[in-house]
């Protein structure tokens, strides 16, 4: 590892290094639902849940994951969960922390060289796990945070499933629910390619071009944890 990738990355940041914005939160997601904090709601939706603000330490551990928790003020899809505005500052301040570290290239939006060699390195020595069974959340949310869709369907499949996490057709984000309805059909007829998976995957699964990922605000799924699913 050179002097450019020698600060501990969080899985959230990894995520997004990875797979994009879209990838980033939806690790922060599965890390909620792994303490309590988030649940799915209606088919294809997320909902916050009350009682873990209570608790000491509180369940977001992360700033990406605070936001989530405001940003779930109602109940949402992860695609309208994206554009929610305290999401998206809070995915900026991510950004410009990663291109401080020599990771991130702010105009094109995509990875350094650095960045690319050190997410292809760690997934090559982190295999993906079939199960949960004795995995810590740390490296849960790892896994998922590298390995994307395949790790979500593994390691928290009702979860992910229930909540619309991987796929363009999740109930809430093709405009079936009611919250997200109008805010997905105006989005579709401005950008109708909107939604598409892209992003540096460092291994196998390659989904298409990072830079589309930080410009749309899509990436393809990661995240997981250590509770229950």
């Amino acid at each position: 590892m050179d002097e450019a990738t020698a600060v501990r990355l969080e899985p959230h940041e990894i995520a997004l290094l990875r797979g994009g914005p879209r990838a980033a939160v939806t690790v922060a997601v599965v890390a909620l639902h792994l303490r309590g904090a988030v649940e799915s709601g209606r088919p294809g939706t997320l909902r916050r849940e009350v009682s873990p603000e209570q608790t000491d330490p509180p369940p977001h551990r992360h700033p990406l994951e605070k936001a989530i928790r405001v940003g779930l003020y109602r109940p949402a899809g992860i695609r309208e969960l994206l554009d929610r505005a305290v999401v998206r500052k809070a995915l900026s301040r991510m950004r410009a922390e990663l291109a401080g570290a020599g990771l991130l290239r702010l105009v094109r939006l995509s990875p350094t060289r650095a960045a690319r060699r050190y997410v292809a390195d760690l997934r090559r020595n982190t295999p993906m796990p079939q199960d949960r069974a004795g995995l810590a959340e740390e490296d849960i949310l790892l896994a998922i945070a590298l390995h994307g869709d395949p790790a979500l369907t593994a390691l928290v499949p009702a979860f992910t499933g229930e909540a619309g996490l991987i796929g363009r057709g999740a109930v809430a984000d093709e405009g079936l629910f009611p919250f997200g309805r109008h805010e997905f059909l105006r989005r579709r007829a401005d950008h109708p390619d909107d939604g598409a998976s892209h992003g540096f995957d460092g291994g196998a699964d390659h989904t298409g071009h990072f830079a589309d990922h930080f410009g749309g605000g899509l990436g393809c799924g990661g995240g997981g944890g250590g509770g229950s699913d």
